[in-house]
């Protein structure tokens, strides 16, 4: 049972090394997260402020690995033009660019009044 455990995180590591190896966008999110991480030490955000800057990144992660996961498996079923196939992989891309507008509006309540606060004490 431990084996079986164990090969099954070993994949899911797999799959993620992958991603980050071959996906650009997953390589962006990297960078985001870095950022958000360095911003939030820099501007001392808050515990609730964290919390929204951890779930936001993890939701992120999460939904551009399910949607290069639906890309791949739509490329695996076929590689000529298929309309549902399309379609499957437009919507998969569609919920990443949903949660990407709020994650930025996120960010924005986060960050831009503690940026406009450090450039007005900077005058």
């Amino acid at each position: 049972m431990i084996q079986k455990h164990a090969d099954s995180i070993g994949h899911a590591w797999d799959g993620l090394t992958w991603s980050f190896k071959t996906q650009s966008n997953f390589k962006i999110h990297f960078l985001l997260i870095f950022l958000s991480i360095l911003g939030g030490f820099l501007f001392k955000i808050s515990y609730v402020e964290w919390i929204a800057v951890l779930i936001t990144t993890y939701i992120g992660l999460i939904i551009e690995v399910i949607n290069t996961a639906i890309e791949k498996m739509g490329d695996a079923i076929d590689l000529n033009y298929n309309e549902n196939i399309k379609i499957s992989k437009d919507v998969s891309a569609a919920s990443m660019l949903i949660f990407s507008i709020g994650a930025f509006a996120v960010a924005c309540l986060i960050f831009l009044p503690k940026i406009f606060y450090f450039l007005r004490s900077i005058k």
